[in-house]
């Protein structure tokens, strides 16, 4: 009986083992133990080189997706750029690259200058009225503009500045003489170069020398050089004595009248005429190298002398003739009681 009793609880237990487990191995899976064999080092298969691809090394040269890929993209930036660069903001439509009349800046301009100068060559140079600082060519198109302006007489200098603007250097043209012709008045400066008449009221053109007897008309417009040789004396007479015109109290130049066609410019005797109507026979013009003639140098010394002397070139009986030609001496005489003849300036 204790026997029995024995085997039966080894039995048990190994029941109860073996379902325990049997229960274990319900959570798992079983194991392979072929994954632990141990096998023999094999030698490493040689890789064979893939076959060549079809087609020659010009078509396997281009048909690669790299290059493909870039082609297409300059492919859409040449055709598609343009149409792209108008959706961008323009550099030169910006405020500080913009040029206007405002932002032209020039050497300060004598008070003969009108007040709308540069306004004037803008127009008549047919500029637009913004222009681009970024335009490579804009200092040739604005110094071509002023110099072709009859007030200017050299461009010195064109220079771009930032923000936008634009400095221009300028020697303009002098007014010296107001000559009169057909009933009117033309300006012109030393080189005997017709001024823009517009610009000159009545009132301006008192302020200068008065060139009567002339007998030819300009023969070009404004900017351009009269065409006659006694206008150019005339002209270069009055710019010699621009700073003694109030001095001597003078009004007018009188061009000589030529008996013929063969009489020569150069030996034309100018004269003078001052406000109580005396005549100064001042002789040729200026520069003309003529043997034996007076420096205008010496002429004016002559003319401060007399002055000095007498305190002005009507007294003590006049008006005079008074002549300044000769070597040693002034030659005067007196003249008859006229009216000195200062017409009414008009404007042409």
């Amino acid at each position: 009986m204790a026997r029995s009793s024995q085997s039966d609880s080894k039995e048990k237990k190994t029941t109860a083992g073996s379902k325990k487990g049997k229960a274990s191995r319900k959570g798992r899976s079983p194991v392979d133990l072929r994954e632990f064999e141990l096998t023999p080092d094999e030698p490493e298969e040689e890789v064979e080189p893939a076959p060549p691809k079809p087609g020659n090394w010009l078509t396997r040269t281009i048909f690669r997706p790299r290059l493909l890929i870039g082609l297409s993209l300059v492919l859409t930036a040449v055709y598609a750029g343009p149409g792209l660069v108008k959706f961008l903001p323009n550099p030169a439509e910006q405020e500080d690259w913009q040029i206007t009349v405002e932002r032209i800046h020039i050497t300060d301009p004598p008070h003969w200058i009108p007040r709308d100068f540069v306004e004037q060559v803008v127009h008549q140079a047919g500029m637009p009225e913004t222009m681009s600082l970024r335009d490579e060519t804009l200092v040739e198109k604005i110094a071509a503009a002023f110099a072709g302006h009859p007030w200017v007489l050299r461009v010195k200098q064109v220079q771009k500045g930032w923000p936008a603007r634009i400095d221009i250097t300028l020697e303009y043209r002098r007014p010296v003489a107001m000559v009169e012709v057909a009933g009117g008045l033309y300006p012109v400066d030393a080189d005997s170069v017709l001024l823009p008449p517009g610009d000159f009221s009545i009132a301006d053109t008192r302020l200068y020398p008065l060139v009567l007897g002339a007998s030819s008309t300009p023969q070009g417009t404004a900017g351009k050089s009269w065409g006659d040789a006694q206008i150019l004396g005339a002209a270069r007479l009055a710019d010699v004595l621009s700073d003694y015109w109030k001095k001597f109290h003078l009004t007018t130049i009188h061009l000589p009248r030529l008996e013929s066609t063969e009489d020569s410019v150069k030996d034309s005797i100018f004269q003078l005429e001052t406000t109580g109507g005396s005549r100064i026979i001042w002789g040729r013009a200026p520069g003309s190298g003529h043997p034996g003639e007076l420096t205008a140098a010496q002429k004016i010394g002559r003319l401060e002398r007399y002055q000095e002397e007498y305190t002005s070139f009507e007294k003590p009986d006049g008006p005079y003739e008074i002549d300044i030609r000769h070597w040693q001496e002034i030659a005067r005489r007196r003249l008859p009681e006229t009216t000195s003849r200062r017409p009414t300036r008009s404007r042409r």
